[in-house]
């Protein structure tokens, strides 16, 4: 049953309402939702005493932005909004006034107080006389927040050694998050036991969720492109927990990011880096039999500039980047069979068993800011981003059957702060167009050859299978608000309201699929699977007008000098009409209706699943309160204790929605041909066929499809959006060490997912069971192909995935700073996590009768993982830098048929016994030409000791009554990159 759909109104709920309509009562008591701007904020003092209606004004040093606060009556002032940078903050009281410079981060509150006729007391609680302008820019460390965040500089993005330019790279330097890339060179960014899906990453305030495919973020289903150029990214935070209520549209880990922005100094860049076959180790794969070396190279070329249009008014900034790949690619094949045992065209394919994968991505970014007077502040950003690769050849899969992958997204942001003495409006207007769009290489039949079962694959080419065209299309206004004249709070509030379109085109096995036996027929097929349209139903294609609101608010309460409380709450909606709207045919109706999938014993109440179009709602009780609060022992903000608990909603990727609107009107189809190994009986079987080559055709083979066998699926009509339950306290400390400031941070974390979305097999036997009753517990396969006439199988979607973690985070930093020219950061993360299926991917849990059978497995999470950066800046011009991962090896999850009788077959989990290990060091040397421009030459060695870290294992450990496989548990493919040398060169101006 759907547990989820039942879910009952949070006790609380009433509560928040009341407390959220009380704020809105307040008109002008306004908020915000400036994820990427910082403020500054803290106390005035004169003399010793507080200093009311005192003149507090930031100005920027690079571009000459300016913001200015009176102080309140007890001396507090809060200056919100900042774009992250190096400021002059003056302060004017009693006809006495003083000046200092302080650095601030991307998202970060920083607590300054400051002092007229005296001195005041630094970010990090140090007296400094501030009768003069200090020249050197303070750069205070946020402590007194509840969240658990971790700052990526621009200097470590510059620095550190990697291999992609994905500025995401650096996002594991957070305790709790992996930045993951496979044997494909796809990267995604996960946190805890939650997938990539539940991310969301903010770059200038605004959000870039992927609301249609996987990847938490647009573009990166299946690839190895950059969301951004990090050539425009000037920092980024990463909050693994506790983000505050401005955060929406996920459900683990937020990332915040800032772009560059023009400044008063005309100033550009120039890089190219590139590595070859020749500057790589072979892999292990490699190493095999003799076999040549996969011909790779991989460059990186790009430009930015930036400056002044107007001085201390307007500026602008471009950044162009550019990747072009051919990446090695290493066959397996299946069944232990041998390339010599291959037919003569196939060994011709496989060649030396390896390949080589291209991949080219075009990335663009524009900005212009501009600033009327000191309240009126626009910026209009664009993004381009175009990417063409070959996918899908390795392992079983030989060139032909490749996929071309295309990723092309588009985004602009229009965004205007108006800012006046206690408050802040920060407003964007934005577009986005992103699109992923997987075809088939060849238009030609597949061609799998198998060793007897048609689903015992030794090898696969021909045309591939893979035909999709899907992505968003929309415009959005938010609008969020600061309001600080209230004494120890700062209230901020916004709202949001999207409208975008979704859209799906899949037209799986476009190219039909034809199954061989190598033991009969290399010519005549034994089985095969197409796809056609259903007539008068469409072509596979779905849209869904879709509409978003949100609001939020939030108080950020500085009871005293010691306790910080963070009190929020925010409320999402989101309408989906091709789910809300969606009529269930009336032939499946009556199907359903007249089969054995309502028997009283199926425990499938198939009325739940059926809709009228008017029986469905979007889940409207998506309700998130947020606690957070941090207490200053000493209220010098070097030893702090801090925690909170919240809620956050996540949604439903459209994807999986569409799935009962596309699979209506494009069905997926079998037919068995009657061979001698292979008989069946095509007087009484419907999809027995005696072989005629002309099926060869995609069209004569669509035009003698069986009315009505396709699958059926179904989503429940009570379908609720995901979430996760948080909870966390820690403390963090400040010491100084031989002159030097050391960072700490200890923290425990509990999350607890929910409502995740999962395929079950809706079929079920004559008397409705699922499995036969069984006093020793043996269970048949499932019941695939006991369907209800005249279709084949029944797919139900409901809510029923979850996870949980519990964590420890440490996290030991000596920031870089310009004096020491030196820094270092470790993040050790220790988790104990589950999940409720064996689940791996698309979430289809079709081997058990509910998800609630599977029981627990361990989450998809290294027990233990330690990630330690250095950077130093050596004599005569050289950077030295470096990163080192270690991590325990990630269960995996496998069905064990290597049992008595097949019966007995049940889900397992193993894990490998090779942990990942990876250490990168770089070196770079700058010269001064003496004529404003500098010359950089840097070289990168990735994997320095070549540590083989694998991506997938041998999961078959072997049938019924067999001898366990030996090759199970082994590794298949590996994770790159080997060794490698990178070379890179680079010009500033």
């Amino acid at each position: 049953m759907n547990h989820s759909a039942t879910r009952k109104t949070h006790p609380a709920r009433r509560l928040l309402s009341c407390a959220l309509a009380s704020c809105l009562v307040l008109g002008a008591a306004p908020a915000f939702a400036q994820s990427t701007g910082a403020t500054i904020r803290g106390q005035v003092m004169a003399d010793s005493a507080p200093a009311a209606q005192a003149q507090v004004t930031a100005t920027n040093l690079a571009t000459g932005l300016s913001r200015s606060v009176q102080s309140t009556a007890n001396g507090g002032y809060s200056l919100a909004g900042l774009p992250p940078g190096t400021y002059r903050v003056d302060v004017s009281a009693g006809g006495k006034s003083s000046s200092q410079n302080i650095t601030v981060q991307v998202g970060q509150t920083a607590t300054v107080n400051l002092g007229v006729g005296g001195v005041a007391e630094t970010a990090s609680g140090a007296a400094t006389t501030l009768e003069a302008v200090q020249v050197t820019a303070q750069a205070p460390v946020e402590t007194k927040t509840s969240e658990i965040a971790t700052y990526v500089t621009s200097k470590q993005i510059d620095a550190l050694p990697q291999n992609t330019r994905n500025f995401l790279a650096f996002a594991d330097t957070a305790p709790g998050v992996q930045f993951i890339t496979d044997a494909s060179g796809n990267t995604r960014v996960r946190s805890g036991a939650q997938s990539a899906n539940a991310v969301n990453v903010f770059i200038d305030g605004v959000g870039q969720k992927n609301y249609v495919t996987t990847g938490g973020i647009s573009g990166q289903d299946t690839s190895r492109g950059n969301p951004f150029p990090q050539s425009a990214i000037g920092e980024y935070k990463v909050i693994t927990q506790n983000y505050k209520a401005e955060y929406d549209q996920l459900s683990s880990a937020a990332i915040v990011a800032a772009t560059r922005s023009g400044s008063n100094e005309f100033d550009g860049s120039f890089f190219w880096d590139h590595t070859s076959t020749d500057w790589r180790s072979r892999s292990r794969f490699e190493n095999r039999d003799g076999a040549a070396k996969a011909q790779s190279k991989q460059e990186q070329y790009g430009v930015s500039f930036g400056g002044p249009l107007i001085k201390d008014v307007a500026h602008f900034f471009v950044a162009y980047e550019a990747k072009e790949y051919l990446t090695p690619r290493t066959f397996n094949l299946g069944r232990g069979y041998s390339p010599a045992e291959l037919p003569a065209d196939l060994q011709a394919q496989y060649g030396n068993g390896t390949s080589t994968s291209p991949f080219k991505e075009d990335l663009y970014f524009g900005k212009i800011d501009w600033l009327f007077g000191e309240n009126h502040y626009f910026e209009l950003t664009a993004k381009y981003r175009d990417e063409s690769e070959t996918i899908q050849v390795q392992d079983q899969r030989l060139p032909l059957a490749a996929t071309l992958n295309e990723n092309n997204e588009k985004r602009v942001d229009l965004r205007y702060q108006f800012s006046s003495y206690n408050w802040l409006n920060d407003a964007h207007i934005t577009y986005e167009d992103a699109f992923w769009s997987p075809r088939p290489a060849n238009f030609i039949p597949g061609y799998y050859l198998s060793d007897g079962n048609w689903w015992d694959t030794i090898v696969r080419s021909g045309g591939g299978d893979n035909y999709q065209d899907k992505g968003q299309k929309g415009w959005s206004v938010q609008d969020d608000l600061t309001f600080n004249g209230w004494d120890g709070h700062t209230v901020k509030m916004g709202v949001k309201y999207k409208q975008v379109d979704l859209q799906t085109l899949e037209q799986n096995k476009y190219n039909p699929q034809f199954y061989y036996d190598i033991h009969e027929s290399l010519a005549i097929p034994t089985h095969v699977e197409f796809g056609a349209p259903v007539s008068g139903f469409g072509n596979g294609t779905v849209k869904s007008n879709n509409k978003q609101f949100g609001l939020y608010i939030q108080d950020d309460w500085e009871v005293n000098e010691h306790l910080t409380l963070n009190l929020g709450v925010r409320w999402d909606y989101e309408r989906t009409p091709s789910y809300d709207d969606y009529v269930t045919p009336a032939q499946v109706v009556s199907a359903l209706q007249a089969s054995n999938a309502n028997l009283p014993n199926s425990g499938v109440n198939i009325n739940d699943y059926i809709s009228t179009g008017g029986n469905r709602s979007s889940d409207k009780n998506n309700w998130a309160p947020r606690f957070g609060f941090s207490y200053d022992i000493h209220g010098d903000q070097r030893h702090v204790i801090f925690g909170g608990a919240g809620r956050s909603y996540d949604r439903n990727l459209f994807d999986y929605l569409q799935n009962e609107v596309s699979k209506a009107s494009w069905g997926t189809y079998t037919y068995d041909f009657n061979t001698p190994l292979h008989p069946c009986d095509t007087a009484t079987a419907a999809t027995c066929r005696d072989w005629d080559p002309r099926y060869l055709d995609p069209e004569f083979l669509r035009a003698s499809s069986v009315a009505g066998s396709r699958e059926v699926f179904l989503n429940n009509n009570k379908l609720v959006v995901p979430y996760s339950d948080q909870f966390s306290l820690g403390m963090r400390n400040t010491f100084e060490v031989l002159g030097n400031d050391w960072n700490t941070e200890v923290a425990y974390s509990y999350v607890r997912s929910h409502d995740g979305i999962a395929f079950l097999l809706g079929n079920r036997r004559a008397d409705g069971s699922f499995f036969p009753t069984d006093p020793a517990g043996a269970t048949d396969p499932p019941p695939w192909g006991a369907g209800f006439a005249p279709f084949s199988n029944l797919i139900l979607a409901q809510n029923a995935l979850e996870t949980k973690s519990k964590s420890v985070y440490v996290k030991l930093e000596k920031p870089y700073t310009s004096e020491s020219r030196w820094g270092v950061t470790l993040a050790y993360t220790y988790t104990d996590s589950e999940q409720n299926s064996p689940i791996d991917g698309w979430p289809g849990a079709f081997n058990a009768e509910t998800v609630r059978d599977y029981g627990w497995f361990p989450g998809k999470v290294p027990e233990n993982r330690i990630v330690m950066t250095g950077i130093w800046d050596g004599p005569w011009g050289t950077t030295f830098s470096g990163k080192g991962t270690w991590a325990d090896a990630t269960p995996r999850y496998y069905q064990n048929c290597n049992v008595s009788a097949w019966a007995y077959c049940h889900f397992e989990s193993y894990t490998p016994g090779e942990d990942f290990k990876q250490i990168d060091l770089a070196m770079e040397k700058v010269w001064d030409t003496g004529s404003n421009i500098r010359l950089r030459i840097r070289g990168d060695v990735l994997n320095v000791f070549n540590w083989s870290n694998y991506d997938g294992y041998e999961d078959w450990r072997g049938g019924a009554g067999e001898p366990q496989n030996p090759a199970w548990g082994k590794p298949i493919s590996i994770a790159l990159p080997t060794r490698t040398f990178k070379l890179s060169f680079g010009l500033d101006w």
